[in-house]
């Protein structure tokens, strides 16, 4: 069994509120959900995770798992890391103090920012970067939906993405680190909460692709913490200084941050899967100019704009923009004549692994492509949906591979034999 259908989905569905309304199937960036009896379905070896069909199902049939509030009493220690974009949830944050303490008070023992990891992140890869030893252009490893995304479906950039971990991986093993040293407590004993935008977080920590286990324990949604935090905050009277981040941490929360710490003028960031797509798509096909650096965020305006947030993202945004300037450049650096932390650097090499192989033979592979361009010719090309497939090519696929029957196809029940297929037609899961 190929390793992607092993794969841990923080995304779910509950079939019981699904009404088969084709919006999930039109947006999923993997073609990944298909529309059978009526029902949504998900083709577990495409999903990346990326929340997309949470955002927009309507009936709010797609949910994502994320770690609760109660499994905090399975540690002796917790220690809540929070993510850069949940300072944009706040209306009239002037001080990330707030935000910090405010996770105290909830329970958590201490906090580690996962801002401050961030700006150890941004140097190790200028001096990767520096090096000259990875190819041009690097592709940013901090969005695991874009990681998954190119390791399904773009195999020649591959070895373009940043063999680093991401700055929550970091942070979580410099906090466990820390705070085993500081009290004096085994690290199986400490619990470390990443307080998470999005789904395809969860993900990175319930099935990491480059490490055998995350040094982080649970993902909590924001929008699960943002009441009781909010609540927690508005009835602080003192503050304990412990913001640890400057402004280059905060901005990886949102599109273009993470590039602009670079210091390197060749740069493109892009958010949103699909203008993500298009840019990966044209770097394929090396369509693009020279560059040195490629940003991309599967959520529009960047983590920000995760499902699993509150607030609108462009508002959240310029929330982050205004908080920034209360903030220094940077308060944290790596030590200026020590190599990069081996536990900064991937431990495996990224594995193109393609979920859209029609066959492992080759001469059927090339036999169902011949069938599957002969039924696309025939239909009308209008990607309406209405088959319960994403877009006609996409049905004939299907249809070839024996999912569907031609008669799916609305246009194709009102005319016999429009498309004739032998031995296709009787053919159903």
């Amino acid at each position: 069994m190929d390793e992607l259908s092993k794969f841990y989905h923080s995304v779910t569905l509950d079939s019981d509120k699904c009404v088969g309304c084709t919006n999930c199937i039109k947006r999923c960036p993997t073609e990944a959900i298909r529309v059978r009896d009526g029902k949504a379905v998900i083709t577990s070896e495409r999903c990346i995770d990326c929340g997309e069909c949470i955002r927009v199902c309507p009936q709010h049939a797609k949910r994502a798992k994320f770690t609760h509030l109660i499994e905090l009493n399975e540690f002796k220690y917790t220690i809540a890391m929070p993510a850069p974009s949940l300072y944009g949830q706040f209306n009239n944050l002037d001080d990330i103090d707030y935000v910090l303490n405010g996770l105290k008070a909830m329970g958590f023992d201490s906090v580690y920012e996962v801002a401050g990891a961030a700006e150890l992140v941004s140097e190790a890869t200028r001096r990767l970067m520096d090096s000259g030893k990875l190819l041009r252009p690097v592709i940013s490893s901090a969005c695991p939906a874009i990681v998954r995304l190119i390791r399904v479906r773009f195999p020649d950039l591959v070895d373009h993405v940043l063999p680093l971990y991401s700055p929550m991986e970091v942070a979580a093993r410099l906090a466990k680190k820390e705070a085993s040293e500081r009290e004096n407590i085994p690290v199986e004993d400490i619990g470390v909460f990443f307080i998470t935008p999005c789904p395809a977080k969860v993900t990175d920590v319930e099935a990491p692709i480059n490490c055998e286990k995350s040094a982080v324990d649970g993902a909590i949604a924001i929008s699960e913490i943002f009441p009781l935090l909010s609540s927690k905050m508005d009835k602080l009277t003192t503050l304990e200084p412990l913001a640890q981040s400057g402004i280059i941490g905060v901005s990886w929360a949102t599109s273009g941050g993470e590039s602009t710490a670079l210091l390197k003028e060749k740069y493109l960031a892009a958010d949103g899967i699909e203008n993500c797509i298009r840019v990966l798509e044209e770097t394929e096909d090396e369509r693009i100019g020279k560059l040195d650096f490629i940003e991309l965020n599967a959520c529009p305006g960047g983590c920000v704009g995760g499902a699993l947030c509150v607030e609108n993202p462009y508002v959240a945004k310029a929330r982050i923009q205004s908080l920034r300037k209360y903030m220094p450049v940077s308060k944290n650096h790596l030590d200026r004549d020590e190599e990069i932390p081996e536990d900064m650097k991937w431990q495996d090499e990224l594995e193109f692994s393609n979920a859209f192989t029609l066959s492992d033979d080759i001469a059927e592979s090339m036999r169902m492509m011949v069938e599957i361009n002969k039924v696309v010719q025939k239909l009308p090309g209008l990607d309406c949906g209405a088959c319960g497939s994403p877009t006609c090519k996409a049905f004939a696929e299907d249809l070839v591979e024996g999912y569907c029957l031609r008669t799916d196809c609305p246009f194709e029940a009102r005319v016999d034999h429009t498309v004739q297929i032998p031995g296709l037609d009787d053919k159903k899961d």
